[in-house]
């Protein structure tokens, strides 16, 4: 829906706006809704979990639906890109909407997106199944979980950071207390199929020794 309202507004294509306001101005260079030709051997493939734990191909990239640009683009989802772009991306909201003297929002835009919406924490929501880690003690904002009490959740974390995860077990977080961003692309679905992204937490956080 607020893909849709981008293009009603603006009077582009959804992925038109998204580019030129948000890619471009950021430098990242090889994020899309598609692979173009000439980057289509640098496109990693996708696995799943198959019969006792051996992994099974699922997304074949030679002939993956990423190599062609789709007639319609998600609002909220289905972007391919690389771990430098998405770090680029990460300080961009660490430095409250700026990078490198390229301002997209304003600071006081990117605190109200990161703080919690939520009446309490997505526990109240209710379980999802599917997730791989509990939701006590997270929040939600406009596009990221919001941390709100680490030990609640069973994590290791700073109160305030955000968060999401992908469909097949990637990952990223932006802890401003610790002036961190961290990137994680995996290419495994689905993503409760291991706990790497807890493990990934703990072996990050256990080596800050400042």
């Amino acid at each position: 829906m607020l893909g849709y309202l981008v293009e009603v507004i603006s009077g582009q294509p959804f992925e038109t706006y998204l580019v030129d306001n948000v890619i471009k101005p950021l430098g990242m260079v090889d994020t899309n809704f598609f692979v173009p030709k000439e980057k289509h051997e640098r496109f990693a493939a996708n696995y799943q979990a198959g019969a006792g734990g051996k992994l099974e191909l699922l997304d074949d990239p030679g002939k993956s639906r990423y190599l062609n640009p789709r007639k319609v683009n998600s609002g909220g989802g289905g972007l391919v890109s690389t771990a430098s772009d998405y770090l680029r991306f990460c300080k961009f909201m660490l430095n409250k909407g700026e990078l490198e003297g390229v301002r997209l929002l304003g600071r006081k835009t990117v605190e109200l997106m990161t703080m919690n919406h939520l009446k309490g924490d997505m526990a109240d929501m209710g379980m999802p199944r599917f997730s791989e880690s509990t939701y006590y003690g997270v929040g939600f904002g406009l596009g990221f979980s919001v941390m709100i009490d680490p030990a609640k959740a069973h994590i290791l974390g700073s109160p305030g950071e955000y968060a999401w995860g992908g469909a097949a077990s990637t990952a990223f977080w932006c802890d401003p207390a610790e002036d961190m961003a961290v990137v994680m692309l995996t290419q495994l679905m689905p993503s409760s199929t291991y706990p790497i992204r807890r493990e990934l937490r703990v072996l990050t956080y256990q080596a800050i020794v400042d």
